[in-house]
């Protein structure tokens, strides 16, 4: 018996049973999840072993600068080699996603993974600023955070579009607000982004899954599901990552 029932939350009139949607949307989620969490293990993978490789703790941080570095840190936490990465990345994925429509999916996904190795260099100087344990306590609790946001997104019948639009515009607050913070070196400020951050990155985890659930459709080909399950990753990726970075501001304890 033909069932047709118009489910705008998914964005398509389909002609199968509610079991049957759900079974599809569930096994995208999982995909979703599976990609991100395989970005955040290259993450953190690259970024331990490299920090390894640039010395480990025999590295120390004075104010007279930094010693015990061998010579692939010296090349590594060097000022323009950090920001060739940092352009790297952002070149990395504005490509994913100003393309994504246009690529494979196995060519989407090997970038976003290259892009998460590049974001593993970068960031490996959070273990020249903070103790292993504090880095290794902050991305638990990230993980908690993150988790009980996502889950909310996922099952919340409530429209989080209108959140979603007010976190944008807070979003493009800290960015304006880093690139000032850059020039004028205010405790004060660095703290209150960070504090913003966290709520603007928390909200983004909600309003993103839901995003990625609403844009789920039970008739795409393997390409266009692909290349959607590719784009929720990124994006839960970066919201992860930026929520850990800002958590880690607030809570992290310094080596020194």
């Amino acid at each position: 018996m033909s069932n047709y029932e118009n489910n705008s939350r998914y964005g398509a009139t389909v002609a199968r049973g509610a079991e049957a949607i759900d079974a599809g949307l569930r096994a995208h989620m999982i995909r979703v999840y599976n990609y991100m969490a395989g970005a955040l293990v290259v993450t953190g993978l690259v970024a331990w072993f490299a920090f390894q490789a640039a010395g480990g703790y025999g590295i120390t941080v004075t104010p007279e600068g930094v010693a015990g570095l061998t010579s692939f840190g010296a090349a590594l936490f060097n000022p323009m080699a950090q920001l060739v990465l940092f352009f790297a990345t952002l070149g990395l994925v504005g490509f994913i996603s100003f393309r994504i429509a246009h690529i494979n999916v196995s060519t989407a996904l090997t970038l976003f993974f290259v892009y998460a190795g590049v974001l593993g260099l970068f960031l490996s100087t959070i273990f020249l600023a903070y103790t292993q344990s504090s880095i290794g306590r902050v991305f638990f609790i990230t993980a908690a955070t993150f988790g009980v946001m996502s889950l909310w997104g996922y099952t919340t019948r409530r429209d989080l579009t209108g959140m979603g639009s007010f976190l944008f515009m807070g979003l493009i607050g800290i960015v304006i607000a880093s690139l000032v913070g850059m020039f004028w070196h205010s405790s004060a400020l660095q703290f209150a982004i960070s504090i913003i951050g966290v709520l603007v990155f928390t909200g983004l985890t909600a309003y993103d899954t839901q995003k990625i659930k609403e844009l789920y459709y039970v008739g795409d080909d393997g390409s266009v599901a692909g290349r959607k399950a590719v784009m929720g990753a990124l994006s839960l990726y970066l919201d992860f990552i930026n929520l850990f970075l800002m958590l880690l501001r607030l809570m992290g304890s310094n080596r020194n």
